[in-house]
């Protein structure tokens, strides 16, 4: 599907790698011009490489998202580099997953500043060149906000913060010109999938195959998702083909959420 992307230009953060890659090699198959902002720099350099072309340009930012000035600072990146920027995929911020009585404040207060108020900040910070292009953000949440989970007690918290902080900002953006909407990923097959399969694999002596049975019964889904399919919605939602889809919260996760 001809999505009319080319010549946009999109900031991704957490796009050295897992989902945040794979969306950023999704939008320059589409043409897109590509800001990534993580903190590997070298990583970062590696995978803009990788996605630049006769037709595309890369640029990238290596920044902590939870300091304060890192928000303005990658959108100041993008515009230097392009002059413009019409999509923000909001998509850094891994939580911590463990039992509630061993996370501390700082636990909570620190999955909160990288995956909530980074997106708050870049939000704000985007808000008015996206307006002008009339653009659209979209957010990487998950299906934890969905129910809680005794080890996800971070996670699914933070989830529901961006959900609802999403609804609020495409309010916003109905008046002002600019979509935003959420996607949430089920399970998808990156590096801290793996991690935690491994994980799984020492703690109850399981054979791999065990362990990625069980994380799928636990889910309740066929398979594993692929980071490339949460690319091609992004892509989509980014595209004039999804204009009348703003305030949505989307899941792909393989029909593991089965509640309303």
């Amino acid at each position: 599907m001809e999505l009319g992307l080319s010549g946009k230009v999109a900031l991704v953060t957490g796009g050295n790698r897992g989902i945040g890659a794979a969306i950023a090699a999704e939008l320059a198959r589409e043409g897109v011009h590509v800001c990534l902002v993580a903190r590997d720099r070298a990583r970062l350099q590696e995978v803009a490489a990788g996605l630049a072309s006769n037709t595309v340009r890369t640029a990238v930012h290596a920044a902590d998202l939870r300091e304060p000035n890192a928000a303005a600072q990658s959108v100041a990146t993008a515009i230097a580099a392009f002059g413009r920027l019409d999509i923000l995929v909001n998509n850094a911020g891994a939580t911590k997953r463990a039992d509630f009585f061993t996370l501390t404040d700082d636990d909570f207060l620190d999955g909160f500043a990288l995956k909530f108020h980074g997106a708050v900040r870049m939000t704000r910070a985007a808000w008015p060149h996206l307006r002008e292009a009339k653009g659209c953000i979209v957010n990487i949440a998950g299906v934890g906000a969905h129910q809680g989970s005794a080890d996800f007690t971070i996670g699914g918290s933070v989830n529901v913060a961006l959900l609802n902080f999403t609804k609020a900002m495409a309010d916003i953006g109905i008046q002002q010109d600019v979509r935003v909407n959420a996607i949430n990923p089920g399970l998808i097959e990156t590096e801290r999938y793996t991690r935690n399969v491994e994980r799984m694999m020492r703690e109850q002596s399981l054979t791999r195959e065990q362990a990625i049975a069980a994380r799928l019964a636990t889910h309740r889904t066929r398979r594993v998702g692929r980071p490339e399919e949460v690319g091609a919605l992004v892509a989509y939602i980014a595209s004039d083909k999804a204009d009348f889809i703003q305030g949505a919260l989307i899941d792909i996760d393989g029909g593991s959420t089965r509640a309303l």
